[in-house]
């Protein structure tokens, strides 16, 4: 099941679990597509690349709820 992190790690741009702008890579690491434009498409963190992150849909949100993690870049 996936996290789904509510901010950029770059820039801590909001992504709500339903943002188009929302990418992740493989170790689920989050960030807005402009941020990932910037870092050319591989993740800073596992030199993985990018891809859409889904949007679960809302009728499942109370039973798999979003991720209260913020990560920010240190």
């Amino acid at each position: 099941m996936l996290e789904i992190r509510l901010t950029c790690e770059n820039c801590n741009k909001s992504l709500p679990y339903n943002s188009k702008e929302a990418m992740i890579c493989t170790f689920e690491c989050t960030y807005c597509t402009d941020c990932v434009e910037l870092l050319k498409l591989i993740c800073p963190n596992c030199s993985g690349g990018f891809e859409k992150r889904p949007i679960r849909p809302s009728h499942h949100l109370k039973k798999h709820p979003v991720s209260k993690v913020v990560v920010q870049k240190p």
